[in-house]
């Protein structure tokens, strides 16, 4: 079993910035597959960044690219989302999730967190 528990949620106005924090108990991050995905009212919940394998190869969705980073830390088993430059087509609930396939397909997340509501004013 896998916990998730995310913090760093809130109103931001158009061009601030956000970090949002996942912290997992009951598996080393190292060997998990995290992501963070997002899903706006009425839309489908997308993967906006991935980090995985022991040497944090990271992906990220074109939409956020040059403004979100994710990383992580391994001694405190806590993954991260960096936002930048938000815009308020940014705003959506943001989730962490943990993963033990090989691809980025929603379905290889067996372990989510219960979310955080992340609003970009403009």
């Amino acid at each position: 079993q896998v916990q998730l528990v995310e913090s760093g949620g809130g109103l931001v106005q158009a061009g601030g910035s956000l970090r949002l924090s996942c912290a997992a108990s009951g598996r080393t991050l190292s060997r998990t597959a995290m992501g963070w995905f997002r899903q706006a009212p009425g839309k489908e919940r997308e993967l906006v960044a991935d980090i995985r394998g022991s040497g944090g190869r990271t992906a990220t969705a074109d939409s956020v690219k040059g403004r979100f980073t994710i990383s992580r830390d391994n001694a405190k088993n806590t993954v991260y989302l960096q936002m930048n430059s938000l815009k308020p087509e940014d705003t959506a609930v943001y989730y962490c999730a943990a993963g033990f396939g090989s691809s980025y397909n929603i379905n290889d997340y067996a372990y989510w967190g219960q979310g955080t509501q992340v609003t970009v004013s403009s």
